[in-house]
């Protein structure tokens, strides 16, 4: 298989990521270091210096670098760190590559602002619209342990939901999940059901 850095295809926004930035070398004029995490391949990083393969690592990554590393994480929902750590502590996150998703919700964002903003309002009411119905929904199933019930007698959700709404809520709430990750936002109570993902 080639070690050379392949174009990005339209087909694979969704399931393949490339963030790329020029790097100081010593004695030289530096170079392109790019990494791509392809879920639809594996889970690995690959770091390419000018598009040739240099390294490959499993999840969480730690990438070498010249001055420092590439740090790199992902998620079901997509990518979760990718940042520059130089050796002096000083660190960055490293711009997407023009073509990604990335990129381009980044610059959905500079471009309208507003309709950035609420695409990311939208997406933190969905996350909490599946989270205020996950909760019974959970209690039901972790009463359905004997050992649980047992203690703690049973329970059931007082939530019931039509097959057409509830597949419509899990499609939605996994379009908000990549919307957040997308943005690099987090926050504990906002993206709680989507903490297992990072488990």
């Amino acid at each position: 298989m080639s070690r050379r850095l392949r174009p990005l295809r339209r087909h694979q926004i969704l399931t393949r990521s490339l963030y790329a930035a020029p790097l100081p070398e010593p004695g030289g004029p530096g170079a392109m270091w790019t990494v791509e995490v392809d879920q639809a391949r594996d889970w690995d990083a690959r770091l390419y210096r000018d598009g040739e393969q240099v390294a490959r690592a499993e999840m969480p990554a730690s990438l070498p670098v010249p001055g420092g590393r590439i740090e790199v994480d992902a998620g079901l929902y997509g990518i979760t760190r990718m940042h520059l750590v130089t050796d002096d502590g000083g660190e960055r996150r490293l711009p997407p590559v023009p073509g990604t998703l990335e990129y381009r919700r980044a610059r959905l964002a500079r471009r309208s602002p507003a309709v950035s903003r609420t695409i990311a309002a939208v997406a933190v009411v969905v996350l909490l619209v599946n989270l205020v119905l996950a909760v019974p929904v959970a209690l039901e199933m972790l009463a359905g342990i004997d050992a649980v019930a047992a203690r703690f007698g049973t329970f059931t959700s007082p939530v019931t939901l039509p097959g057409w709404l509830s597949t419509g809520l899990l499609v939605a709430g996994v379009v908000a999940a990549a919307e957040r990750v997308l943005t690099w936002r987090r926050h504990r109570v906002v993206d709680a059901e989507t903490i297992w993902t990072a488990l």
